[in-house]
């Protein structure tokens, strides 16, 4: 995926900057994709400080496209269908209490960004609010995999291999444990 991107961007010389916020944008609002290629091919690309702008203005731009079609698309759906405690809670967050949540919650690089949008947009926060909070919390996230994305690419294949396998194993690992806890909680 990232060599695919490379290539694109190589062809479309200038081109390849609005090339990558677009990518951005789509990765944002289907919401469940992760970034992490396109921000790879951003840092192979444009180099490391450079490509780490670029990842941080199109996932801003992308958040804040998300959140607004996110919105609009809740409106359509009747808002009284929606009796989960979470969703309840959020519907009535805004103002400052919003902000900081948004801002931890973006920091953290593990919770799907569609999910923080979703719940962003399902509140009453406003777009300006929103847009910032979202934007200063991408910051630390995408430098923190931007240092990973750029260290993973200075191993050599075998280390690459090893680190991969491994991180199946691990995730494998999570869902038995995972599978084992709901077997018994529902017995």
């Amino acid at each position: 995926m990232k060599e695919t991107t490379l290539q694109i961007f190589e062809h479309a010389g200038f081109f390849a900057i609005l090339i990558s916020l677009f990518v951005n944008i789509v990765i944002s609002i289907i919401g469940i994709l992760p970034s992490v290629f396109i921000t790879a091919a951003n840092l192979a690309f444009f180099g490391f400080y450079h490509g780490l702008i670029v990842s941080i203005i199109g996932e801003g731009i992308g958040a804040v496209i998300s959140f607004v079609l996110y919105r609009k698309g809740l409106k359509i759906w009747r808002l009284k269908d929606f009796q989960h405690p979470v969703m309840l809670k959020l519907k009535h967050l805004e103002g400052s209490k919003a902000f900081w949540i948004i801002l931890c919650l973006r920091i953290l690089p593990f919770i799907p960004s569609g999910a923080i949008t979703l719940g962003s947009a399902f509140s009453k926060v406003s777009i300006s609010l929103f847009a910032i909070a979202s934007t200063l919390g991408k910051i630390p996230s995408l430098i923190m995999e931007a240092g990973a994305v750029f260290g993973f690419m200075q191993v050599n294949l075998k280390w690459k291999i090893i680190i991969l396998v491994a991180f199946v194993l691990i995730l494998m690992w999570i869902g038995r444990v995972r599978r084992k806890e709901i077997a018994n909680r529902s017995t």
